[in-house]
């Protein structure tokens, strides 16, 4: 005779992972349906700063209409400084903030980029992009 289940579906489903990601989730993803398809790769761009102050005045010059590929060569301290492009990059190949930060994230061009929030690691702060997902 095979064995019962008595209740073992009650598993905590809340815990939250990840730190340092500011904001990110369905605010993050300004224009999106909230309904972005699973991808295992994402064409991503990032801007490295060290200090907030510069992460923060970066991400305003993007808000204010300025192109991500041109702010990055501006304020990025990473060795992307080719418009921040650092190309497809697989889930698992990032630290934990960033992925999550660039996950969640839907395609958009240098132009009128779609941007995370400033995300903390332990390299700085990130303003990230994303221009395709597969």
């Amino acid at each position: 005779m095979g064995k019962k289940g008595t209740g073992g579906d009650n598993k905590k489903t809340s815990e939250k992972k990840g730190k340092g990601v500011e904001g990110v989730g369905e605010s993050a993803v300004k224009g999106s349906k909230g309904t972005l398809k699973a991808a295992t790769a994402v064409n991503v761009r990032h801007i490295l700063c060290e200090k907030h102050s510069k992460a923060t005045e970066a991400l305003q010059k993007i808000q204010e209409g300025q192109t991500f590929n041109k702010v990055a060569q501006e304020y990025s301290e990473d060795k992307a400084k080719v418009g921040g492009s650092l190309g497809w990059m697989v889930r698992g190949s990032m630290v934990g903030p960033f992925q999550e930060a660039a996950f969640a994230l839907t395609p958009s061009t240098v132009d009128k980029p779609i941007v995370s929030p400033l995300v903390k690691t332990n390299f700085g702060y990130h303003i990230i992009m994303v221009e395709g997902r597969r």
